[in-house]
Protein backbone atom coordinates (compact mmCIF):
# COMPACT_ATOMS: atom_id res chain seq x y z
CA UNK A 1 0.00 0.00 0.00
CA UNK A 2 1.24 3.35 -0.46
CA UNK A 3 2.08 4.98 2.75
CA UNK A 4 -0.09 7.93 4.20
CA UNK A 5 1.38 11.63 3.68
CA UNK A 6 1.46 12.29 7.94
CA UNK A 7 3.79 14.77 8.62
CA UNK A 8 7.13 12.88 10.37
CA UNK A 9 5.89 14.86 13.78
CA UNK A 10 2.11 13.60 13.79
CA UNK A 11 3.06 10.14 13.45
CA UNK A 12 2.52 7.48 16.25
CA UNK A 13 5.81 6.34 16.43
CA UNK A 14 7.98 9.54 16.90
CA UNK A 15 10.69 11.22 18.34
CA UNK A 16 10.30 13.24 21.68
CA UNK A 17 11.55 16.61 21.13
CA UNK A 18 15.36 16.28 22.04
CA UNK A 19 17.61 19.22 21.73
CA UNK A 20 18.64 19.49 18.19
CA UNK A 21 16.57 16.82 17.29
CA UNK A 22 15.26 19.22 13.61
CA UNK A 23 19.24 19.63 12.78
CA UNK A 24 19.37 15.48 12.99
CA UNK A 25 16.75 14.69 10.76
CA UNK A 26 18.65 14.71 7.63
CA UNK A 27 16.59 12.58 4.99
CA UNK A 28 17.91 11.46 1.57
CA UNK A 29 16.16 8.39 0.71
CA UNK A 30 12.61 8.33 -0.10
CA UNK A 31 9.74 7.20 1.81
CA UNK A 32 9.35 3.40 2.02
CA UNK A 33 6.18 1.82 0.77
CA UNK A 34 4.65 -0.62 3.77
CA UNK A 35 2.00 -2.62 3.97
CA UNK A 36 0.32 -2.97 7.73
CA UNK A 37 0.83 -5.51 9.89
CA UNK A 38 -1.96 -8.10 10.32
CA UNK A 39 -1.97 -11.31 12.42
CA UNK A 40 0.88 -12.59 14.53
CA UNK A 41 3.05 -9.98 13.56
CA UNK A 42 0.37 -7.39 14.53
CA UNK A 43 -0.03 -8.98 17.82
CA UNK A 44 3.92 -8.99 18.42
CA UNK A 45 4.47 -5.12 17.49
CA UNK A 46 1.10 -4.70 19.98
CA UNK A 47 2.33 -6.40 22.51
CA UNK A 48 5.98 -4.81 22.15
CA UNK A 49 4.52 -0.83 22.40
CA UNK A 50 2.41 -2.13 24.80
CA UNK A 51 5.16 -3.51 27.39
CA UNK A 52 7.84 -0.52 25.97
CA UNK A 53 4.70 2.08 27.07
CA UNK A 54 5.94 4.13 23.87
CA UNK A 55 4.17 5.90 20.98
CA UNK A 56 2.27 9.02 21.09
CA UNK A 57 3.64 11.68 23.33
CA UNK A 58 4.79 9.26 25.75
CA UNK A 59 7.79 11.22 27.29
CA UNK A 60 5.47 14.00 28.49
CA UNK A 61 4.67 14.41 32.55
CA UNK A 62 3.31 11.22 34.00
CA UNK A 63 0.52 11.20 36.45
CA UNK A 64 -0.70 10.11 39.96
CA UNK A 65 -2.16 6.93 40.31
CA UNK A 66 -5.99 7.42 40.66
CA UNK A 67 -9.14 5.11 40.50
CA UNK A 68 -10.83 5.95 37.37
CA UNK A 69 -13.11 3.87 34.97
CA UNK A 70 -13.21 6.11 31.96
CA UNK A 71 -11.01 8.79 30.65
CA UNK A 72 -12.28 11.90 28.35
CA UNK A 73 -10.65 13.35 25.44
CA UNK A 74 -13.34 16.57 25.20
CA UNK A 75 -12.51 18.83 22.40
CA UNK A 76 -14.20 21.90 24.58
CA UNK A 77 -15.10 22.60 28.05
CA UNK A 78 -18.42 22.51 27.26
CA UNK A 79 -18.30 18.34 25.98
CA UNK A 80 -15.84 17.93 29.01
CA UNK A 81 -18.84 18.98 31.32
CA UNK A 82 -21.26 17.35 29.16
CA UNK A 83 -18.80 13.77 28.76
CA UNK A 84 -18.26 13.92 32.53
CA UNK A 85 -22.39 14.28 33.25
CA UNK A 86 -23.17 11.35 31.35
CA UNK A 87 -20.02 8.90 32.37
CA UNK A 88 -19.99 9.99 35.98
CA UNK A 89 -17.62 12.19 37.71
CA UNK A 90 -16.54 9.71 40.46
CA UNK A 91 -14.79 7.85 38.44
CA UNK A 92 -14.17 9.91 35.41
CA UNK A 93 -11.35 11.87 34.22
CA UNK A 94 -11.11 14.37 31.12
CA UNK A 95 -7.36 15.35 29.52
CA UNK A 96 -7.18 17.92 27.30
CA UNK A 97 -7.89 17.40 23.12
CA UNK A 98 -4.68 17.90 21.52
CA UNK A 99 -6.38 19.93 18.98
CA UNK A 100 -8.55 22.07 21.27
CA UNK A 101 -7.03 25.41 22.74
CA UNK A 102 -5.99 25.70 26.55
CA UNK A 103 -9.28 24.50 28.65
CA UNK A 104 -9.77 26.37 31.40
CA UNK A 105 -12.57 24.83 33.44
CA UNK A 106 -13.53 22.18 37.09
CA UNK A 107 -14.91 19.75 34.48
CA UNK A 108 -11.27 19.10 32.72
CA UNK A 109 -8.99 17.62 35.16
CA UNK A 110 -5.51 17.64 32.51
CA UNK A 111 -4.47 19.58 29.83
CA UNK A 112 -2.96 17.45 26.52
CA UNK A 113 0.37 17.23 27.17
CA UNK A 114 0.14 13.94 29.52
CA UNK A 115 1.61 10.57 28.82
CA UNK A 116 -0.53 8.53 27.62
CA UNK A 117 0.06 5.71 29.13
CA UNK A 118 0.27 7.01 32.56
CA UNK A 119 -3.44 7.00 31.99
CA UNK A 120 -4.29 4.24 30.11
CA UNK A 121 -2.55 1.82 32.37
CA UNK A 122 -5.36 2.81 35.25
CA UNK A 123 -8.45 2.86 32.81
CA UNK A 124 -10.64 -0.02 31.59
CA UNK A 125 -12.27 2.27 28.94
CA UNK A 126 -11.22 5.59 26.73
CA UNK A 127 -14.05 7.82 25.18
CA UNK A 128 -12.17 10.04 21.94
CA UNK A 129 -12.90 11.55 19.12
CA UNK A 130 -11.20 9.38 15.63
CA UNK A 131 -8.32 12.07 14.88
CA UNK A 132 -7.03 11.30 18.40
CA UNK A 133 -3.93 9.55 18.79
CA UNK A 134 -4.82 8.06 22.06
CA UNK A 135 -8.18 5.88 20.05
CA UNK A 136 -4.86 3.85 18.47
CA UNK A 137 -2.81 3.52 21.68
CA UNK A 138 -5.96 2.53 23.60
CA UNK A 139 -6.59 -0.43 21.26
CA UNK A 140 -3.08 -1.71 21.33
CA UNK A 141 -3.05 -1.58 24.65
CA UNK A 142 -6.32 -3.69 24.39
CA UNK A 143 -8.66 -1.41 26.22
CA UNK A 144 -12.15 -0.36 25.24
CA UNK A 145 -12.73 2.11 23.01
CA UNK A 146 -15.64 4.78 22.51
CA UNK A 147 -15.32 6.94 19.20
CA UNK A 148 -16.87 10.67 19.30
CA UNK A 149 -16.46 11.30 15.77
CA UNK A 150 -14.95 10.46 12.74
CA UNK A 151 -10.96 9.99 12.14
CA UNK A 152 -8.23 8.51 11.00
CA UNK A 153 -7.91 6.31 13.87
CA UNK A 154 -11.41 5.77 14.53
CA UNK A 155 -15.29 6.24 13.71
CA UNK A 156 -17.99 5.93 15.59
CA UNK A 157 -19.48 2.36 15.77
CA UNK A 158 -16.21 0.86 15.12
CA UNK A 159 -16.20 -2.98 16.58
CA UNK A 160 -12.40 -4.17 17.98
CA UNK A 161 -10.97 -5.39 14.81
CA UNK A 162 -12.07 -2.25 12.47
CA UNK A 163 -9.91 -0.19 14.97
CA UNK A 164 -7.20 -2.96 15.17
CA UNK A 165 -6.68 -2.47 11.41
CA UNK A 166 -6.66 1.32 11.65
CA UNK A 167 -4.12 1.10 14.78
CA UNK A 168 -1.49 -1.58 12.75
CA UNK A 169 -1.76 1.29 9.61
CA UNK A 170 -0.59 4.05 12.17
CA UNK A 171 2.21 1.71 13.50
CA UNK A 172 2.87 0.75 10.45
CA UNK A 173 4.19 4.32 9.10
CA UNK A 174 8.11 4.34 9.26
CA UNK A 175 9.36 6.32 11.52
CA UNK A 176 12.73 8.56 9.99
CA UNK A 177 15.89 6.95 11.11
CA UNK A 178 18.04 10.00 13.12
CA UNK A 179 21.36 8.28 13.47
CA UNK A 180 21.22 7.79 9.18
CA UNK A 181 19.19 8.86 6.22
CA UNK A 182 17.20 5.98 6.29
CA UNK A 183 14.10 4.75 7.87
CA UNK A 184 12.78 2.74 10.67
CA UNK A 185 10.91 -0.62 10.52
CA UNK A 186 8.19 -0.59 13.51
CA UNK A 187 10.29 -3.12 15.46
CA UNK A 188 13.52 -1.19 15.20
CA UNK A 189 11.58 1.96 15.70
CA UNK A 190 9.90 0.41 18.62
CA UNK A 191 13.24 -0.54 20.44
CA UNK A 192 14.68 2.73 19.77
CA UNK A 193 11.58 4.67 21.61
CA UNK A 194 12.00 2.34 24.42
CA UNK A 195 15.66 3.10 24.87
CA UNK A 196 14.69 6.73 25.40
CA UNK A 197 11.94 6.04 27.36
CA UNK A 198 14.23 4.80 29.78
CA UNK A 199 16.37 7.37 29.75
CA UNK A 200 13.62 10.18 30.36
CA UNK A 201 11.80 8.32 33.01
CA UNK A 202 14.93 7.61 34.86
CA UNK A 203 16.10 11.11 34.39
CA UNK A 204 12.59 11.71 36.19
CA UNK A 205 12.72 9.40 38.61
CA UNK A 206 9.37 8.66 40.99
CA UNK A 207 7.71 12.07 41.97
CA UNK A 208 10.39 14.42 43.59
CA UNK A 209 13.25 12.69 41.91
CA UNK A 210 13.83 14.80 38.60
CA UNK A 211 17.21 16.32 38.15
CA UNK A 212 16.58 19.35 37.88
CA UNK A 213 19.92 21.07 38.98
CA UNK A 214 23.25 19.60 38.71
CA UNK A 215 26.96 20.84 40.17
CA UNK A 216 30.75 20.05 40.06
CA UNK A 217 30.19 19.71 36.23
CA UNK A 218 33.14 20.81 34.44
CA UNK A 219 32.76 23.54 31.89
CA UNK A 220 34.07 21.57 28.81
CA UNK A 221 31.38 18.91 29.35
CA UNK A 222 28.40 20.49 30.65
CA UNK A 223 26.67 20.76 27.15
CA UNK A 224 26.83 17.18 27.19
CA UNK A 225 25.71 16.48 30.80
CA UNK A 226 22.34 18.92 29.50
CA UNK A 227 21.88 16.31 26.67
CA UNK A 228 22.32 13.40 29.02
CA UNK A 229 19.74 14.23 31.86
CA UNK A 230 17.21 16.03 29.16
CA UNK A 231 14.04 16.22 30.89
CA UNK A 232 10.58 17.61 28.63
CA UNK A 233 9.83 21.00 30.26
CA UNK A 234 12.48 20.59 33.46
CA UNK A 235 15.53 22.60 32.32
CA UNK A 236 18.81 21.53 34.29
CA UNK A 237 20.66 24.50 36.11
CA UNK A 238 24.20 23.66 36.03
CA UNK A 239 25.45 25.47 39.22
CA UNK A 240 28.86 27.37 39.84
CA UNK A 241 28.78 25.71 43.75
CA UNK A 242 26.98 23.06 45.55
CA UNK A 243 25.50 25.58 48.02
CA UNK A 244 23.75 27.09 44.94
CA UNK A 245 22.84 23.79 43.17
CA UNK A 246 21.63 22.49 46.44
CA UNK A 247 19.36 25.60 46.89
CA UNK A 248 18.04 25.41 43.04
CA UNK A 249 16.71 21.57 43.08
CA UNK A 250 15.52 22.09 47.11
CA UNK A 251 13.23 25.56 45.25
CA UNK A 252 11.92 23.05 42.77
CA UNK A 253 11.75 20.34 44.55
CA UNK A 254 13.62 17.97 42.06
CA UNK A 255 17.19 15.92 42.81
CA UNK A 256 20.52 17.43 42.04
CA UNK A 257 22.96 15.72 39.84
CA UNK A 258 26.75 15.61 41.16
CA UNK A 259 30.10 14.13 39.49
CA UNK A 260 31.36 11.81 42.43
CA UNK A 261 34.64 13.59 42.86
CA UNK A 262 33.13 16.80 44.26
CA UNK A 263 30.64 15.50 46.96
CA UNK A 264 31.78 16.22 50.26
CA UNK A 265 30.31 14.87 53.39
CA UNK A 266 28.65 18.21 54.42
CA UNK A 267 26.73 18.66 50.88
CA UNK A 268 25.34 15.17 51.87
CA UNK A 269 24.52 15.84 55.21
CA UNK A 270 22.65 19.35 53.81
CA UNK A 271 21.12 17.70 50.47
CA UNK A 272 19.76 15.31 53.14
CA UNK A 273 18.71 17.83 56.05
CA UNK A 274 17.06 19.52 53.19
CA UNK A 275 15.39 16.36 51.29
CA UNK A 276 17.49 16.81 48.20
CA UNK A 277 18.46 13.32 46.80
CA UNK A 278 21.58 13.05 45.23
CA UNK A 279 22.29 11.43 41.89
CA UNK A 280 25.57 10.91 41.07
CA UNK A 281 27.07 11.27 37.41
CA UNK A 282 30.26 9.37 36.12
CA UNK A 283 32.11 9.12 32.51
CA UNK A 284 30.74 5.49 30.99
CA UNK A 285 32.47 2.76 29.97
CA UNK A 286 32.22 3.55 26.64
CA UNK A 287 33.69 7.12 26.74
CA UNK A 288 35.21 8.81 23.71
CA UNK A 289 37.88 8.55 21.50
CA UNK A 290 40.68 10.59 23.90
CA UNK A 291 41.05 11.04 27.26
CA UNK A 292 39.27 13.06 29.74
CA UNK A 293 41.87 14.29 31.10
CA UNK A 294 42.67 16.02 27.79
CA UNK A 295 39.08 17.42 28.27
CA UNK A 296 37.00 15.80 25.52
CA UNK A 297 33.81 15.26 26.35
CA UNK A 298 32.17 11.74 26.87
CA UNK A 299 29.62 10.47 24.82
CA UNK A 300 28.56 8.12 27.40
CA UNK A 301 27.85 8.45 31.42
CA UNK A 302 26.46 6.81 34.49
CA UNK A 303 23.56 8.37 36.55
CA UNK A 304 23.06 6.16 39.21
CA UNK A 305 20.55 7.13 41.72
CA UNK A 306 21.80 4.33 44.88
CA UNK A 307 25.35 4.83 44.38
CA UNK A 308 28.05 4.60 42.42
CA UNK A 309 29.20 1.26 40.53
CA UNK A 310 33.06 1.32 41.60
CA UNK A 311 32.11 1.22 45.19
CA UNK A 312 31.19 -1.84 46.27
CA UNK A 313 30.82 -0.88 50.00
CA UNK A 314 27.22 0.69 48.98
CA UNK A 315 24.77 -0.52 46.51
CA UNK A 316 24.60 0.82 43.22
CA UNK A 317 22.12 0.68 40.46
CA UNK A 318 24.25 -1.24 38.46
CA UNK A 319 24.79 -3.85 41.11
CA UNK A 320 20.94 -3.72 41.60
CA UNK A 321 20.43 -4.35 38.09
CA UNK A 322 22.84 -7.75 37.50
CA UNK A 323 21.50 -8.76 40.89
CA UNK A 324 17.89 -8.57 40.52
CA UNK A 325 16.85 -8.03 36.44
CA UNK A 326 15.48 -10.51 34.39
CA UNK A 327 17.43 -10.46 31.34
CA UNK A 328 15.03 -11.64 28.21
CA UNK A 329 16.30 -13.38 25.55
CA UNK A 330 16.15 -10.90 23.02
CA UNK A 331 18.20 -8.22 25.27
CA UNK A 332 21.25 -11.03 26.09
CA UNK A 333 20.94 -11.73 22.02
CA UNK A 334 21.18 -8.01 21.60
CA UNK A 335 24.28 -7.50 23.90
CA UNK A 336 25.83 -10.47 22.63
CA UNK A 337 25.64 -9.06 19.26
CA UNK A 338 27.27 -5.57 21.31
CA UNK A 339 30.36 -7.95 22.26
CA UNK A 340 30.85 -8.96 19.23
CA UNK A 341 31.15 -5.75 17.32
CA UNK A 342 33.06 -3.54 20.09
CA UNK A 343 35.30 -6.88 19.99
CA UNK A 344 35.47 -6.74 16.25
CA UNK A 345 35.52 -3.55 15.43
CA UNK A 346 38.45 -2.97 18.31
CA UNK A 347 36.72 -0.82 20.51
CA UNK A 348 37.61 0.41 24.10
CA UNK A 349 36.92 2.76 26.46
CA UNK A 350 38.67 5.78 24.90
CA UNK A 351 39.54 4.44 21.67
CA UNK A 352 39.46 2.24 18.56
CA UNK A 353 42.69 0.27 18.30
CA UNK A 354 44.82 1.39 15.69
CA UNK A 355 46.44 -2.57 15.21
CA UNK A 356 49.49 -1.29 15.43
CA UNK A 357 50.69 -4.17 17.57
CA UNK A 358 54.09 -5.52 15.50
CA UNK A 359 55.06 -8.88 15.91
CA UNK A 360 58.84 -7.61 17.61
CA UNK A 361 56.75 -6.38 20.47
CA UNK A 362 54.66 -10.15 21.25
CA UNK A 363 58.08 -11.90 20.62
CA UNK A 364 58.54 -15.20 20.46
CA UNK A 365 55.34 -16.45 22.54
CA UNK A 366 56.41 -19.24 25.28
CA UNK A 367 54.64 -20.11 28.04
CA UNK A 368 51.64 -17.92 29.71
CA UNK A 369 51.59 -14.08 29.35
CA UNK A 370 49.48 -11.69 31.83
CA UNK A 371 48.86 -7.77 31.63
CA UNK A 372 49.07 -5.88 34.42
CA UNK A 373 46.96 -2.64 33.63
CA UNK A 374 48.27 0.53 35.62
CA UNK A 375 45.94 2.86 37.40
CA UNK A 376 45.42 6.26 38.78
CA UNK A 377 46.50 6.01 42.59
CA UNK A 378 44.32 8.60 44.02
CA UNK A 379 41.22 7.03 41.52
CA UNK A 380 38.29 7.47 43.19
CA UNK A 381 37.49 3.66 42.12
CA UNK A 382 41.10 2.85 43.39
CA UNK A 383 40.38 4.40 46.74
CA UNK A 384 36.87 2.64 47.46
CA UNK A 385 37.03 -0.35 45.53
CA UNK A 386 41.40 -1.21 46.13
CA UNK A 387 39.92 -3.02 49.26
CA UNK A 388 43.19 -0.95 50.85
CA UNK A 389 45.64 -1.15 47.90
CA UNK A 390 46.51 1.90 46.04
CA UNK A 391 50.08 0.98 44.81
CA UNK A 392 50.63 0.46 40.89
CA UNK A 393 54.12 -1.12 42.18
CA UNK A 394 52.57 -3.28 45.42
CA UNK A 395 49.96 -4.68 42.87
CA UNK A 396 53.17 -5.58 40.07
CA UNK A 397 54.83 -7.30 43.36
CA UNK A 398 52.11 -9.10 43.68
CA UNK A 399 51.36 -10.37 40.55
CA UNK A 400 54.76 -11.79 40.74
CA UNK A 401 54.09 -13.58 43.69
CA UNK A 402 51.11 -14.99 41.92
CA UNK A 403 52.23 -15.70 38.16
CA UNK A 404 56.41 -16.82 38.80
CA UNK A 405 56.70 -18.46 35.85
CA UNK A 406 54.58 -15.62 33.71
CA UNK A 407 55.76 -13.10 31.28
CA UNK A 408 54.80 -10.26 33.14
CA UNK A 409 53.62 -7.14 30.48
CA UNK A 410 53.21 -3.50 32.34
CA UNK A 411 50.89 -1.18 31.39
CA UNK A 412 51.05 2.37 32.52
CA UNK A 413 47.93 4.06 32.97
CA UNK A 414 47.43 6.64 30.10
CA UNK A 415 46.43 9.43 32.10
CA UNK A 416 49.33 8.83 34.03
CA UNK A 417 51.77 8.53 31.48
CA UNK A 418 50.58 11.73 30.00
CA UNK A 419 51.41 13.69 33.37
CA UNK A 420 47.76 14.38 34.18
CA UNK A 421 47.29 11.81 37.31
CA UNK A 422 49.03 10.49 39.86
CA UNK A 423 50.36 7.11 39.83
CA UNK A 424 53.66 6.81 38.40
CA UNK A 425 56.33 3.99 38.24
CA UNK A 426 59.97 4.46 37.10
CA UNK A 427 60.58 2.16 34.27
CA UNK A 428 63.67 0.47 35.98
CA UNK A 429 61.20 -0.28 39.14
CA UNK A 430 58.51 -1.66 37.15
CA UNK A 431 61.03 -4.18 35.20
CA UNK A 432 61.76 -5.63 38.75
CA UNK A 433 58.75 -7.56 38.49
CA UNK A 434 57.51 -7.34 34.46
CA UNK A 435 59.30 -8.37 31.64
CA UNK A 436 58.12 -5.91 29.51
CA UNK A 437 56.63 -2.57 29.82
CA UNK A 438 53.82 -1.95 26.98
CA UNK A 439 52.89 1.98 26.59
CA UNK A 440 52.20 2.60 23.28
CA UNK A 441 50.15 -0.53 21.58
CA UNK A 442 46.50 0.14 21.59
CA UNK A 443 44.45 -1.67 24.73
CA UNK A 444 42.93 -4.40 22.85
CA UNK A 445 45.69 -5.11 21.29
CA UNK A 446 47.32 -6.15 23.88
CA UNK A 447 44.36 -7.84 25.32
CA UNK A 448 44.14 -9.72 22.29
CA UNK A 449 47.94 -11.01 22.52
CA UNK A 450 47.61 -11.97 26.57
CA UNK A 451 46.63 -15.09 28.60
CA UNK A 452 44.94 -13.36 31.29
CA UNK A 453 44.73 -9.82 32.87
CA UNK A 454 45.52 -9.25 36.97
CA UNK A 455 43.68 -5.59 37.53
CA UNK A 456 42.85 -3.85 40.62
CA UNK A 457 39.71 -2.04 39.44
CA UNK A 458 40.59 -1.20 36.15
CA UNK A 459 37.78 -1.26 33.09
CA UNK A 460 40.38 -3.37 31.42
CA UNK A 461 39.72 -6.40 33.53
CA UNK A 462 35.78 -5.65 32.02
CA UNK A 463 37.24 -5.35 28.68
CA UNK A 464 39.33 -8.73 29.07
CA UNK A 465 35.98 -10.17 29.83
CA UNK A 466 35.01 -9.40 26.50
CA UNK A 467 37.22 -10.71 24.89
CA UNK A 468 37.58 -13.94 26.94
CA UNK A 469 40.62 -13.75 28.76
CA UNK A 470 41.23 -14.83 32.16
CA UNK A 471 40.62 -12.30 34.68
CA UNK A 472 42.12 -11.97 37.91
CA UNK A 473 40.58 -9.27 40.36
CA UNK A 474 43.15 -8.04 43.33
CA UNK A 475 40.48 -5.26 44.20
CA UNK A 476 36.55 -5.26 43.81
CA UNK A 477 35.55 -4.03 40.23
CA UNK A 478 31.80 -3.88 39.20
CA UNK A 479 32.32 -6.98 37.07
CA UNK A 480 33.57 -8.80 40.37
CA UNK A 481 31.86 -11.58 42.42
CA UNK A 482 29.59 -12.79 39.44
CA UNK A 483 31.08 -15.73 38.56
CA UNK A 484 32.93 -14.62 35.33
CA UNK A 485 36.19 -13.28 37.26
CA UNK A 486 38.74 -14.86 39.93
CA UNK A 487 38.48 -12.92 43.10
CA UNK A 488 41.60 -12.19 45.60
CA UNK A 489 39.27 -10.01 47.55
CA UNK A 490 35.79 -10.70 49.16
CA UNK A 491 33.26 -9.33 46.98
CA UNK A 492 30.60 -8.22 48.90
CA UNK A 493 27.37 -10.78 49.82
CA UNK A 494 24.82 -8.56 47.90
CA UNK A 495 26.72 -9.60 44.67
CA UNK A 496 24.86 -13.84 45.02
CA UNK A 497 23.97 -14.57 41.69
CA UNK A 498 26.04 -16.06 38.57
CA UNK A 499 25.82 -14.57 35.59
CA UNK A 500 26.51 -15.17 31.68
CA UNK A 501 28.88 -12.92 30.23
CA UNK A 502 26.46 -11.76 27.71
CA UNK A 503 23.63 -11.05 30.87
CA UNK A 504 26.99 -9.30 32.34
CA UNK A 505 27.17 -6.88 29.27
CA UNK A 506 23.12 -6.55 28.74
CA UNK A 507 23.49 -5.02 32.24
CA UNK A 508 26.84 -2.86 31.77
CA UNK A 509 26.43 -1.86 28.67
CA UNK A 510 23.02 -1.76 27.52
CA UNK A 511 20.80 -1.15 30.32
CA UNK A 512 22.81 1.10 33.25
CA UNK A 513 24.57 3.82 30.90
CA UNK A 514 23.55 6.43 28.77
CA UNK A 515 24.91 7.36 25.24
CA UNK A 516 25.16 10.32 23.39
CA UNK A 517 25.97 10.38 19.46
CA UNK A 518 28.38 12.38 18.63
CA UNK A 519 27.59 13.16 15.56
CA UNK A 520 23.45 14.63 16.07
CA UNK A 521 24.09 15.33 20.10
CA UNK A 522 20.93 13.22 20.70
CA UNK A 523 20.39 10.27 23.17
CA UNK A 524 21.79 7.04 21.22
CA UNK A 525 21.76 3.34 21.61
CA UNK A 526 25.22 1.86 22.80
CA UNK A 527 25.66 -0.04 18.80
CA UNK A 528 25.35 3.79 17.59
CA UNK A 529 28.42 5.25 19.18
CA UNK A 530 30.20 1.86 19.00
CA UNK A 531 29.47 2.17 15.19
CA UNK A 532 30.54 6.24 15.36
CA UNK A 533 33.74 5.11 16.90
CA UNK A 534 34.14 1.95 14.20
CA UNK A 535 33.98 4.66 11.82
CA UNK A 536 35.68 7.20 13.17
CA UNK A 537 33.02 9.58 12.98
CA UNK A 538 33.69 11.06 15.87
CA UNK A 539 33.83 15.15 16.07
CA UNK A 540 34.82 16.76 19.04
CA UNK A 541 33.62 19.98 19.60
CA UNK A 542 36.31 21.05 21.76
CA UNK A 543 39.35 19.59 19.17
CA UNK A 544 41.33 22.93 20.05
CA UNK A 545 42.12 22.16 24.05
CA UNK A 546 43.50 18.33 23.52
CA UNK A 547 47.08 19.53 21.67
CA UNK A 548 47.69 22.24 24.60
CA UNK A 549 46.55 19.70 27.36
CA UNK A 550 48.96 16.80 25.71
CA UNK A 551 51.55 19.35 26.14
CA UNK A 552 50.62 20.39 29.55
CA UNK A 553 50.76 17.31 30.15
CA UNK A 554 54.43 16.35 28.63
CA UNK A 555 55.68 19.37 30.96
CA UNK A 556 54.02 17.87 33.95
CA UNK A 557 55.24 14.24 33.69
CA UNK A 558 59.11 15.34 33.25
CA UNK A 559 58.34 17.66 36.19
CA UNK A 560 57.29 14.62 38.04
CA UNK A 561 60.21 12.34 36.62
CA UNK A 562 62.83 14.74 37.90
CA UNK A 563 61.33 14.40 41.25
CA UNK A 564 61.52 10.83 41.81
CA UNK A 565 64.73 10.47 40.18
CA UNK A 566 65.65 13.37 43.21
CA UNK A 567 63.93 10.54 45.73
CA UNK A 568 65.69 7.50 44.48
CA UNK A 569 69.04 9.13 44.88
Amino acid sequence: MTPLPTPAASRLLRAPPFPGLANAMHMFSPLPEVDAPTGDTRTALFRSVSNARVGGSYWSEPIAPLAIDTAIRPRSASEAAELRARFGAEKTICIGHPHASPLKTAALDYGADIDPWAVLSQTGKLVAHGDDEWVALATIAGIHVQVLSPGRYGEPGDDGETLENRAAIALAEPMRDPFSDGWLEPAKAIELLADWRRVIDANRGTAGQTIVAACGISWWKREEIRRFLWVPGEPLKIARTSAGALAVAEARGGALAVWPSRISKSLLANAEKRGVPIVRVEDGFVRSVGLGSNLVPPSSVIVDRRGIHFDPGHPSDLETILQNEEFSQDLIERARLLRKTIVDTGISKYARAAKRMAAQVIGTREGRIVLVPGQVEDDMSVLAGGGGLTSNLELLRRVRAEEPEAQIWWRPHPDVDAGHRNGQVVDADALQYADRIVREEAMVDLLDAVDAVHVLTSLSGFEALLRGREVICHGIPFYAGWGLTRDMATTPPRRSRMLSLDELVAGVLLLYPRYLDPVTGIPCPPEVLVKRMGQQQMPNRLGWIEPVRRFQGRVMARHRSRGQKKVRR
